[in-house]
């Protein structure tokens, strides 16, 4: 008896934790902990023209609009030659047209190994710049927590693909955290957003009855058993988590199972709410169909507004879906009682007929269910998987890496700009000070929040040399017009300006 005492204990324990550490409940609630992210999300003109209306001196508001041109010519040039890179040795890992390049090439697979490996080194460098990260366990294991539009079990046949590339990857760059399929597939995922459908969701109601009143029928048998073990668990396991993560963005997750058990929700419409991963990449080598050539195509898939119970959809290679082992016990157990009670009835000397009736009727209806819901839910499948080619499938392959190159200038722009205006407007100032100001002003001014990227944003201004640190610590600014000299005339500049007296 301990030792079911210690396992049900320990079960508890990690049950509360892992509920404590991702998902908390508000008053019945169920409320998913975000840690915020470092991206900037304003728009730059928009940004650059709200801080120079901020502005006094008409004088130092151009200067400033001239530092910021420049600013963003000398980021994009300090990138080009590395996007060049980028984009070359894509080009021979395109599947489409990368085949032919590399037989172009005549390179031995020694020398593609070693390309194929540049191109990733290159390419993760380009997602940490634009700040996408890498979904890890935990987050997965809480998207797939809960359910939204797609109710199938969807899982991906690894036999499709390839095993080495990632593996050895990660092999030669060791990241923590990484999830269990990192070897084959890397899901990469930046910023959050909301989404919302409102349906009559029929089925889904009477699958949330039946489920229910399983649970009810569960929690009868269960009871006894756990109860006396529920005080083992001590109070010092309850987490200050309102005080850890004040800071963090908290998105509620409204699902049907969580609905009032009411004839009025059962009988109208419903609005069901599930947070996105606002942006999602795919990376992923499919195996290699002939044993003699092996396989070099590398796909990069670029995608927006997921929501994070359906990020199922976004997995390579997906195999089709098929009633669940747990289904078919189901199907079969009901099946085998209804036939059971069947022909104990017709044995019955006093058989009723419409008793043996209401039996069958009852086993074959619920069969039915089985069946017609498992083909709603696949053509709620065939309906997702056409919606998200054409609207959430942003771009995919070079499209996706001239994107991602975009995102890397103009995050890098902004940070620079609001750093910069900081220091000009309120002097001086510690790192610590300077990225809390940061953040303040971007809350302030946008009604956005963010987690500043500060170190990026001083090594960028010390680069470009119109920042310097004094004895103490403190990051202070040159004027607006000391700046700009020190920056100098950029090329794009003097392209515009030989065009303007062209045309004049």
């Amino acid at each position: 008896m301990n030792s079911v005492a210690i396992a049900i204990n320990v079960y508890l324990r990690n049950r509360k934790r892992e509920e404590q550490m991702s998902i908390r409940a508000k008053q019945d609630r169920e409320v998913i902990r975000l840690e915020r992210e470092a991206v900037i999300p304003v728009l730059k003109p928009k940004l650059i023209m709200t801080l120079a209306n901020l502005i006094e001196q008409s004088s130092d508001r151009a200067e400033f609009l001239k530092l910021c041109k420049r600013v963003e010519y000398t980021i994009r040039a300090w990138y080009l030659l590395q996007f060049e890179d980028l984009m070359q040795l894509y080009a021979l890992f395109d599947p489409v047209y990368g085949a032919q390049k590399l037989e172009q090439q005549k390179l031995s697979s020694e020398e593609i190994d070693v390309l194929e490996q540049n191109f990733l080194n290159y390419m993760f460098k380009v997602m940490e710049k634009s700040n996408f990260k890498i979904a890890t366990n935990d987050e997965i294991a809480i998207a797939q927590s809960g359910q939204y539009l797609l109710n199938l079990p969807i899982s991906v046949d690894e036999s499709k693909l390839d095993k080495k590339l990632l593996k050895k990857y990660f092999a030669d760059h060791p990241r923590e955290n990484l999830p269990d399929f990192a070897d084959k597939y890397v899901i990469f995922r930046r910023g959050i957003g909301i989404d919302r459908t409102t349906d009559y969701f029929f089925l889904e109601k009477v699958d949330m009855i039946i489920a229910r009143i399983w649970g009810w029928i569960m929690r009868i048998f269960s009871r006894k058993l756990i109860a006396p073990f529920k005080k083992a668990i001590k109070k010092d396991d309850e987490t200050t988590e309102d005080e850890e993560f004040q800071d963090d963005l908290y998105v509620e997750r409204i699902r049907i199972e969580n609905l009032d058990f009411s004839l009025q929700n059962l009988a109208s419409k419903i609005t069901i709410q599930e947070p996105t991963f606002d942006r999602i990449i795919v990376v992923y080598r499919r195996a290699g169909s002939s044993k003699v050539k092996k396989e070099r195509g590398i796909f990069v898939k670029h995608l927006k507004q997921i929501p994070m119970a359906d990020m199922e959809i976004v997995l390579p290679e997906k195999k089709n879906p098929s009633l669940t082992p747990m289904d078919w016990v189901k199907f079969l157990t009901t099946a085998v009682l209804g036939l059971g009670a069947a022909t104990g009835s017709i044995e019955t000397p006093q058989a009723d007929f419409w008793v043996i009736v209401a039996v069958i009727s009852t086993v074959v209806g619920y069969c039915a269910k089985i069946y017609f819901t498992f083909q709603a839910n696949m053509d709620t499948y065939q309906n997702l998987i056409t919606q998200f080619m054409y609207d959430k499938q942003l771009d995919s392959g070079k499209g996706t890496l001239l994107h991602l190159c975009d995102d890397v200038i103009q995050q890098e722009v902004k940070e620079v700009i609001i750093s910069f205006f900081i220091l000009m407007e309120q002097g001086k100032a510690t790192l610590k000070e300077l990225d809390m100001k940061c953040e303040e002003l971007i809350k302030e001014e946008f009604g956005e929040r963010c987690n500043f990227d500060v170190d990026d944003a001083v090594q960028k201004l010390e680069k470009l040399g119109i920042i310097a640190k004094d004895t103490i610590g403190r990051y202070y600014c040159v004027g607006l017009k000391r700046a700009n000299e020190i920056i100098g005339t950029t090329t794009e500049e003097l392209v515009l300006k030989a065009r303007q007296e062209g045309g004049a």
